[in-house]
């Protein structure tokens, strides 16, 4: 039996939430033309949206967990309707009551791995900073130039550890006095928030926020445009404001200042994907093409869809943690127009976009195979 949320209550939790801008939507559609959705599947944020502003939605309907949070459609908005808190507001009414329909009930999973280990995948707290071990990396200490906050994905799984470690060879290289927090670092807490989990949100936060103040953090160095965003825009909310830079801007300003010299070549077609979090919530498009044209050899080429209309890869929103079937996949698409560039590499800088990509590059035949990297891997191997 579904459960439907009393209307009275839906329109408050939207006011609180900041999607009351919703009152604005005059239903013009074009949300749904550009919402990445509609190029595998059918999908209407204009009906979500005018459920919302009638309370008519019910909280185990699968369609207001579809949202990847890309920022499309309320950057295209010609009334400047909010379509994303206005989506995390109504999916505040699941997470409070616990209900999650189907696939998006792995969030489950996720709250209690967050709770418990203080990250979003399951790994042992005490771990967090073992994929530091077999390099010159020290515990932060107060006078230290930065922070390097490696964010869960960088600090757990496999094949981003390799992300990890190519940035801490980049700093050491040249010569960045930084520290890492290992144990005490916790998950930023931006995905879990866009799930409509406030409560655990402001959890995390607060942990993270009294850390660096205990250890005198100012600067703070991040390698997921969604650590960059939440510390960057969201953090302050709580009366405390500290420099985040994230990986691509600070390579390309130590390149600039004579302290990071680019000494190989790497001989290869490039293309770059803007992630959702750095290019069209942060307008961060300009620093990674930048570096990477300044390696010798490297070929650029940009994708169809590029800067401000970079297709997403799926993950944000929470939606990394959740199934989606092949056929609904928009990083196979994005893989397709690497191919159709030429590229032979796929750079990026987000974790959640290399995973996916990575993922839908196992599908692609053998004489059209795109290598998937982070920008510091390349940069790594070239200095």
């Amino acid at each position: 039996m579904e459960t439907v949320t009393p209307f009275k209550e839906i329109i408050d939790v939207i006011k609180e939430k900041g999607g009351d801008s919703l009152k604005y939507c005059y239903q013009c559609g074009l949300c749904d033309s550009v919402c990445p959705w509609n190029r595998v599947r059918q999908f209407s944020m204009r009906k979500v949206v005018r459920q919302g502003v009638f309370g008519l939605t019910e909280i185990e309907q699968e369609e207001i967990w579809r949202c990847s949070t890309c920022g499309t459609c309320p950057s295209r908005c010609p009334r400047g309707v909010n379509q994303i808190e206005a989506g995390i507001a109504l999916r505040t009414m699941g997470a409070e009551y616990d209900v999650y329909p189907g696939h998006v009930s792995t969030i489950r999973n996720v709250v209690a791995s967050l709770t418990s280990e203080g990250n979003s995948i399951g790994g042992e707290r005490a771990k967090r900073g073992d994929w530091a071990k077999e390099l010159p990396v020290k515990q932060y200490e107060e006078g230290m130039e930065a922070l390097y906050f490696t964010g869960c994905y960088l600090s757990y799984d496999p094949r981003m550890r390799k992300v990890a470690q190519a940035t801490a060879t980049i700093l050491n290289k040249a010569g960045v006095k930084f520290g890492i927090l290992g144990n005490k670092e916790t998950c930023c807490g931006e995905s879990i928030r866009k799930t409509g989990n406030e409560e655990l949100f402001k959890k995390l936060a607060k942990e993270n926020i009294r850390n660096f103040i205990d250890n005198g953090v100012k600067k703070v160095i991040v390698s997921s445009p969604h650590c960059y965003h939440t510390f960057k825009n969201e953090y302050p909310e709580f009366m405390v404001n500290f420099e985040v830079v994230f990986i691509s801007q600070l390579i390309e300003q130590l390149i600039n200042e004579g302290r990071l010299t680019i000494k190989g070549e790497f001989a290869k077609k490039v293309t770059y994907h803007d992630p959702c979090y750095l290019g069209r919530h942060n307008g961060v498009y300009d620093e990674p093409r930048n570096v990477l044209k300044k390696v010798p050899g490297l070929q650029f080429t940009e994708m169809a869809d590029n800067r401000e209309s970079a297709l997403c890869c799926g993950g944000g929103g929470g939606r990394i943690w959740m199934e989606t079937p092949k056929e609904e996949r928009f990083a196979d698409l994005r893989l397709r127009q690497a191919v159709n560039a030429g590229a032979e590499v796929l750079a990026t800088s987000c974790p959640y976009c290399i995973t996916n990509f990575t993922d839908s590059s196992l599908d692609l035949a053998d004489d059209e195979k795109v290598e998937v990297k982070d920008l510091t891997e390349i940069i790594a191997e070239v200095i």
